[in-house]
């Protein structure tokens, strides 16, 4: 499920329109309002300005803004085993900044030597580790490939991640288990981990799903063993749209997300380990979005979490663009609002994140055009008539430097307070403490103690 280390805002020449860029996340980013990008040291011979100073940007890992938030979200996982610092560190000194090959290169280069060692180790634990590493390489490889859908390296890359991360967790002091059920035209593949927690039996569980663009393999190093250290079970999944269900099954997304979630949650009805009473969905960046979708209609659950989500992702977008362009999206007229979108597209200053951006959501939406996936998104927007038929406890987090989308975690948040069944819990993460990213990358453990703390009351009621 992140704004890059700042935030951008590019001009293109677009026929006669000026076409303002999208910045993305993990999920998905939007430009701020200005750049400050500072290679060599934030603020380098900048007077110092104490302590609580909550402006500065995080340190840029590349030139290239887009590589350095991506960047930033693989070192953040070394929190959680998926990575380590120096591997990371040293593969983004060797990446040439909006290179996609280069990127490709160093990390599939670097889970291949990963995998090395993990095929040399002695003992489980230290074959555990290094699978996990090698996985999370391959895996965030081909994250810049998605406009080429016949590029082999997307599926090849990605089935070795699988084959790391699975042997992984078979080696875990409780094993995870794979599972799989059926949606209404597709299969719903997921995780289950048990919780560290003796002889209990049925168990709070707490069912993650990620956005735009997230694995669920990533869910686990952000959250997962915090989750089961704290006594609970820990799920994740994917839906059409998202990266396994995406290569395997082709489906993209649909705003239905309640047929992904339900039978989910049937297969945890069926466990014998599982508090059906206890029951929480979380929704990291774009997942944020479509977490209370479910929950509008899945009422086993007894909290929701929107992690820096959204509200509406199309008004994000078009807010975005230019009048004249947010008018052509308007006027339906599909043919040359693919065109112009083509045509930025193919300026040489086109900024990496409009690049992936664009291409992403092609991917992810399983269409060819512009105007589809835009329209498409429109579809998946939260109202406040939906969220009335929520009746989870609700918690909304925000990133103090995630302005990305117009405070529409702010909205979410009175949508739920406007619907007269319970309040939501608002959570603003500070920039000083380096929580202010997207989804708090890097900040897991303060996410973490703020989220688990606040479910561990909603459980005990």
């Amino acid at each position: 499920m992140p704004p890059p280390v700042s935030g951008c805002l590019l001009l293109l020449d677009v026929p006669k329109i000026l076409f303002r860029a999208l910045l993305s996340v993990h999920g998905l980013h939007f430009p701020l309002e200005e750049t400050v990008v500072l290679i060599g040291g934030i603020n380098a011979g900048a007077a110092y300005n104490g302590t609580e100073n909550s402006t500065t940007t995080i340190y840029p890992l590349s030139a290239d803004e887009e590589f350095s938030f991506i960047l930033t979200e693989i070192l953040a996982l070394a929190n959680g085993g998926g990575t380590a610092t120096s591997e990371v560190l040293r593969a983004a000194s060797q990446i040439l900044p909006g290179d996609f090959e280069s990127w490709y290169n160093e990390f599939n280069w670097l889970g291949m030597r990963i995998h090395d060692l993990a095929t040399q180790a002695k003992s489980a634990t230290s074959k555990r580790e290094a699978l996990f590493r090698a996985s999370s390489y391959y895996r965030f490889s081909s994250f810049f490939l998605t406009g080429d859908s016949s590029d082999p390296r997307l599926y090849d890359t990605f089935e070795k991640s699988l084959e790391d991360f699975h042997e992984a967790i078979s080696l875990l002091p409780i094993p995870g288990e794979l599972y799989s059920v059926s949606g209404p035209s597709y299969h719903i593949p997921g995780y289950f981990f048990k919780a560290n927690a003796g002889n209990a039996t049925k168990l709070p569980t707490i069912v993650v799903g990620s956005g735009y663009d997230a694995a669920q393999e990533d869910s686990w190093h952000a959250l997962g063993k915090e989750a089961t250290d704290r006594g609970y079970n820990f799920v994740t999944y994917e839906g059409p749209g998202q990266p396994t269900v995406r290569r395997k099954q082709k489906a993209g997304f649909i705003p239905e997300w309640w047929d992904v979630v339900t039978p989910v949650v049937d297969y945890l009805s069926q466990r014998d380990d599982v508090d059906m009473n206890n029951l929480a969905l979380i929704g990291l960046s774009f997942g944020g979005q479509l977490a209370p979708r479910a929950a509008s209609r899945e009422h086993r659950f007894k909290a929701v979490f929107s992690i820096d989500g959204l509200v509406d992702m199309q008004a994000a977008v078009l807010d975005k663009f230019p009048d004249e362009l947010t008018t052509l999206f308007k006027s339906s007229n599909a043919s040359f609002f693919d065109k112009v979108v083509s045509s930025a597209l193919d300026q040489p200053d086109t900024s990496t994140l409009f690049k992936w951006f664009t291409s992403q959501g092609l991917w992810a939406f399983n269409t060819t055009s512009y105007y589809d996936w835009l329209s498409q998104l429109g579809k998946f927007a939260l109202t406040q008539e939906l969220v009335n038929n929520i009746s989870a406890y609700g918690w909304v987090g925000k990133g103090e430097d995630d302005d990305l989308v117009g405070g529409q975690e702010d909205v979410l948040a009175r949508y739920y307070n406007a619907s007269g069944r319970r309040d939501a819990t608002f959570q603003l993460f500070p920039m000083n403490l380096g929580a202010g990213l997207h989804c708090q990358l890097g900040a897991e453990p303060y996410l973490a103690q703020a989220a688990f703390d606040w479910l561990d009351g909603i459980v005990s009621i």
